[in-house]
C-alpha cells in the first residue's frame, strides 16, 4: 500500500465534495492502514474522514493510533458519537484513551457511557497504568467447575458476541469468583460433551497479580508463551486477563523507553509521545537533565586537558589524536554498556554473574584494544615517521579501549546496586567517565614519552 498516493486520492475526493465516494473509499481499507492514512492527513481532513466512518470501524482504527491522536479526534467530534466509539473499544483500550484526557473531560465521557461499562473502566483507571490492573481487560469468560463441556460450549455461544470478549481460554471460578482453573478452547472442543469441566481443567495456573509491573508481565509471557494470562487480586479473585497483543504493545513501549533512556532522554519526566511530536518545551525538558550532568563531566575532562598544557606546547601534534581516542573509546564503552543493560533487562545477565561478565568484557576489550592500538601505531608511524609517537598513541588506544569496556560493563551493575535505573544513567555516565579517563591516560603516556624518552 502506497500511503502517500492514497492520501492524495482522498484529498481529491474531499475537494470534489463527493461524500458517498469518500465513505466507500475509507470503508475499503483495513483499520491498521486507515490509521497510517490518518497520520498523514491534515487535522481538518482527518476530522472529515473520521466522521464518515461507522462506529465499529472508527473504534477498531482507534487502537492503532497514538494516544495523542486518539484524544484529538474524540475531542473534535460530538460527545454522543465519541461515547459510542469508546463503548466499542475493549475496556483496557477505552481506559487508556480516557486516562490520557484531562480529568474533567474523561468524567464527562464516563458519565455518558453505559453504567456497567463505565464502572468497569473506572475500576481500571484506579490502577497504575503500568501494572497488570491498568493493562488487563476485565471482560473474561468464566464458568463453574460442575458444568459439563456441553454447558460450557453453549455458554460460550451465548456470550461470545458480548462486551468485546476475547476468547483464548475459559476460566473456572467458584461462587466468590476465586480462580480455580483454566481450560483451553482446544481442550473443550476435543473432550466428551458430558465430561465435567473440573476433570479437564488445569489447576496449576500461571497467573498475574493486579499490582505486577509491565517488565514482570513481559517476562512471564516470554517465559510461558501463553496467548493470555489471568489477573487476580490479593484474594485470588479473578479480575481480568492480559492477552499477547497487549504484551506486544508493552514490549514495544519498554524497548522505546530503553532506547530513549540509554541516550539520556528522560521518559519519567515527559511521556514518550510528547518527546518526539508533542510540545517543544516538553522535548527540551526531557533531554536537558542528563545533558547538564554530561556538561559537568566534560568540564572535568577540560580540566584534565588544561593540566597538561605543557605537553601541548612541547608536542602540538598530540591534540590531533584526541578525537580518535575519544571516539573509539566511547563506542566500545557504549557497546559494553548496551550489552549489560539489555542482558539485565532480559534476565540473561544477573547481579550474581556480574564478575564473570565484567571479567569477560575485560578480555574482549583488551583483545580489540591491542588490535586497534597496533593499527593506530602503524598508521601514526607511517604518517609522522615517528615510531615513538606511534607507540605512545597505539598504547593509549589499547589502554583506553580496555578501560572503556571495564567501565561500560561495570557501570550498570554499580547503578543497579545504587537503585538507579542503568538504562537512564548509563549513557551520560559512560560518555563523561571514558572521556576523563581516556584523556588522563593519553596525556600521562605522552608526558612520560616527552620526559623520559625524548
Amino acid at each position: 500500500m502506497n500511503t502517500q498516493n492514497i492520501v492524495e486520492r482522498i484529498r481529491e475526493i474531499i475537494n470534489d465534495e463527493t461524500v458517498e465516494q469518500l465513505k466507500e473509499e475509507l470503508a475499503s481499507y483495513h483499520e491498521a492502514d486507515l490509521a497510517d492514512i490518518f497520520v498523514e492527513l491534515k487535522p481538518e481532513e482527518r476530522l472529515i474522514c473520521f466522521k464518515l466512518l461507522d462506529v465499529d470501524k472508527a473504534a477498531d482504527m482507534m487502537e492503532f493510533l497514538s494516544p495523542q491522536l486518539q484524544v484529538e479526534l474524540l475531542g473534535d467530534i460530538d460527545e454522543e458519537l465519541a461515547s459510542s466509539i469508546l463503548t466499542k473499544l475493549p475496556h483496557d483500550a477505552a481506559a487508556d484513551v480516557l486516562g490520557d484526557m484531562e480529568e474533567d473531560e474523561s468524567e464527562t465521557y464516563l458519565d455518558k457511557l453505559p453504567q456497567k461499562f463505565s464502572d468497569e473502566v473506572r475500576e481500571l483507571l484506579t490502577y497504575n497504568e503500568n501494572t497488570a490492573g491498568g493493562i488487563m481487560n476485565p471482560v473474561v469468560l468464566t464458568v463453574n467447575s460442575d458444568m459439563s463441556v456441553k454447558d460450557v460450549l453453549n455458554h460460550i455461544r451465548s456470550r461470545a458476541e458480548e462486551d468485546n470478549m476475547e476468547l483464548y481460554y475459559v476460566y473456572v471460578v467458584d461462587k466468590q469468583n476465586h480462580l480455580l482453573g483454566v481450560v483451553s478452547l482446544r481442550k473443550l472442543l476435543t473432550s466428551p460433551i458430558n465430561q465435567k469441566v473440573e476433570d479437564i481443567m488445569i489447576s496449576d495456573i500461571v497467573r498475574l497479580h493486579v499490582d505486577d509491573y509491565s517488565d514482570f508481565i513481559i517476562d512471564e509471557f516470554m517465559k510461558y508463551q501463553y496467548n493470555a494470562l489471568p489477573v487476580v487480586d490479593l484474594y485470588n479473585r479473578l479480575k481480568g486477563m492480559i492477552t499477547w497483543d497487549d504484551v506486544h504493545d508493552l514490549f514495544e513501549e519498554e524497548t522505546t523507553e530503553e532506547i530513549y533512556q540509554s541516550s539520556g532522554i528522560s521518559t519519567e519526566i515527559v511521556d514518550e509521545d510528547e518527546i518526539l511530536s508533542g510540545n517543544i518545551l516538553n522535548a527540551i525538558t526531557a533531554r536537558t537533565p542528563w545533558l547538564f550532568i554530561t556538561l559537568l563531566g566534560e568540564f572535568i575532562a577540560v580540566h584534565v586537558a588544561h593540566h597538561f598544557d605543557h605537553t601541548f606546547s612541547m608536542l602540538p601534534i598530540v591534540a590531533t589524536f584526541m578525537p580518535l581516542l575519544a571516539g573509539l573509546g566511547g563506542n566500545i564503552g557504549t557497546q559494553s554498556i548496551t550489552l549489560m543493560v539489555r542482558g539485565l533487562s532480559t534476565g540473561q545477565v544477573t547481579m550474581s554473574s556480574a564478575f564473570h561478565h565484567i571479567f569477560r568484557e575485560f578480555f574482549v576489550g583488551l583483545a580489540i584494544g591491542v588490535l586497534f592500538g597496533g593499527l593506530v601505531m602503524l598508521a601514526t608511524w607511517g604518517w609522522q615517521h615517528n615510531i615513538g609517537l606511534g607507540l605512545v598513541v597505539g598504547t593509549a588506544m589499547a589502554v583506553n579501549m580496555t578501560m572503556a569496556t571495564i567501565i561500560g560493563s561495570f557501570t550498570p551493575f554499580a547503578l543497579k546496586v545504587l537503585k538507579v535505573d542503568p538504562a537512564v544513567a548509563s549513557g551520560p555516565v559512560i560518555a563523561t567517565t571514558i572521556d576523563v579517563v581516556g584523556l588522563a591516560v593519553y596525556f600521562s603516556l605522552v608526558t612520560f614519552y616527552l620526559v623520559h624518552v625524548l
